[in-house]
């Protein structure tokens, strides 16, 4: 039987979809971050099952004890505590297990904080790149950061409001002053939506307290503007393609494809390379 990754609300238990009520009550047991927060989600809509706890520091271990169920025809629903599985979140060691074993695993899918607040960041959406959490160290936060420096996609984070503040700063010593979204409490009562630059985002934390689950929608870098060619590199350019077997005019025509040049300015330098090297 397949094993099903649920994804849970995020906060709103609203957006707990039907077809996620339904896996849940038609499974033999569930995989729980935390039997207590799944067991509130589980009694507001009268599903009673049996759960196991599986979480980041026991799902190798869990994980071995749960196969052979799955092997013997179980089936079983994995949930979180917000979100989706493996995302961020404990799934990822039992999906791998099943996937060697042959498996079935089968999405179910629920709200994701990190595509949520990109859709409403105001910041690019074309191309994005997850990191998910920095590390606590920041030798190792800041050498990720640099990594990160040069991207052009749009960047997510998630960040606990106790080390927002150092973040924020890591941010602007790495990356520079880029536009960034502070989106707080996704789907929550208190849900918000800041917008700015890091450094205002630093000066606005100065003056009160982070509070509640953060996800930073950060602007990528810059796209580096090609540099123009000069007739001297168009005309050299010209002169390799006349080198593997094109004619004069041909590498000329070439040439300006690649430079903006006019084929008349090219072909005229092409023929005086040409002669100075006779």
């Amino acid at each position: 039987m397949p094993l099903y990754i649920v994804g849970s609300p995020i906060g709103n238990l609203g957006d707990f979809s039907p077809r996620a009520v339904e896996v849940l009550n038609g499974v033999d047991f569930i995989c729980a971050e935390d039997t207590r927060v799944t067991g509130v989600l589980l009694s507001k809509f009268s599903i009673k099952k049996p759960m196991i706890s599986y979480h980041e520091h026991n799902a190798r271990q869990r994980g071995e004890e749960l196969l052979p169920r799955l092997l013997a025809g179980e089936s079983a629903a994995v949930v979180t505590d917000a979100g989706m599985p493996c995302i961020s979140d404990p799934g990822e060691e039992i999906v791998k297990l099943c996937a060697e074993h042959g498996i079935e695993v089968i999405a179910v899918p629920g709200p994701t904080a990190a595509m949520s607040a990109l859709a409403i960041s105001g910041l690019p959406t074309k191309r994005f790149c997850f990191e998910g959490f920095l590390s606590v160290t920041k030798r190792i936060r800041l050498e990720h950061l640099r990594q990160l420096k040069e991207l052009p996609q749009t960047l997510i984070f998630y960040e606990a409001p106790h080390k927002l503040k150092n973040t924020l700063n890591d941010l602007l010593e790495e990356l520079g002053d880029r536009r960034i979204s502070l989106c707080r409490e996704m789907t929550k009562v208190h849900e918000e939506v800041i917008r700015g630059t890091i450094s205002e985002m630093i000066e606005l934390y100065k003056e009160q307290e982070p509070r509640g689950e953060y996800v930073l929608v950060v602007e990528g870098a810059p796209e580096k503007a090609e540099e123009e060619m000069t007739l001297e590199q168009a005309a050299l350019s010209a002169l390799e393609m006349t080198k593997r077997g094109m004619t004069p005019s041909q590498a000329g025509k070439e040439a300006a494809k690649l430079s903006g040049f006019s084929k008349s300015e090219i072909y005229k330098r092409l023929l005086e390379l040409t002669n100075e090297q006779e």
